[in-house]
């Protein structure tokens, strides 16, 4: 964190040299889930202000978290392990790829103000924020206004991701979306 305490301010843009530090946390916290360093490359490339890194309050080397996210279509966020090479044209949501806190420094703010940063993200960008719930985290994210939407994927869409793997959807405040509310009767 900042010499300050400020979680919020404890964020910085990813570089590509961060990749292997990325990397060593990602084995940390997702070691079911690797990823190849050119995915995050390619998410540093096509959404630089979605790519963050939180460096270690005790500076040693390494880094206290990472978050990833760029723009998706609301309806097939991306596969793990993909690199994407461009954002899909029918891009209509803000999807977060990832968020890991080092297990040594959680409790310290840094995964909430990750998460406050990228939705002020969506919102000026999209009506919508997805992502992909593993680890048994839907809580965590709920507490920011997304919901467990599994209706609005293709079935296997999240093999990738696991079998407690959920589908999450967070409408920006008052911007509704109507072709994702049920209709009259349910």
């Amino acid at each position: 964190m900042t010499p300050e305490g400020d979680p919020e301010r404890a964020w910085r843009p990813m570089r590509p040299e961060d990749v292997p530090a990325v990397i060593d946390l990602a084995a940390v916290v997702h070691p079911t889930f690797p990823e190849r360093p050119a995915v995050f490359l390619d998410r540093i490339a096509l959404c630089p202000e979605g790519a963050l890194v939180a460096d270690r309050p005790d500076v040693r080397a390494g880094l206290a978290a990472y978050a990833l996210a760029h723009p998706a279509s609301r309806h097939a966020p991306p596969r793990l392990d993909t690199v994407l090479g461009r954002l899909p044209a029918d891009a209509d949501a803000l999807h977060v790829h990832d968020l890991a806190v080092d297990p040594a420094c959680r409790g310290r703010g840094l995964a909430e103000a990750a998460v406050r940063r990228l939705l002020r993200l969506a919102d000026a960008r999209f009506a919508a924020a997805t992502l992909v719930s593993v680890h048994g985290t839907p809580p965590f994210w709920e507490r920011f206004g997304f919901r467990p939407r599994p209706d609005l994927l293709a079935p296997g869409r999240l093999a990738t991701y696991g079998t407690d793997a959920v589908f999450m959807l967070r409408e920006r405040p008052s911007a509704g979306a109507p072709r994702d509310r049920p209709g009259p009767g349910g």
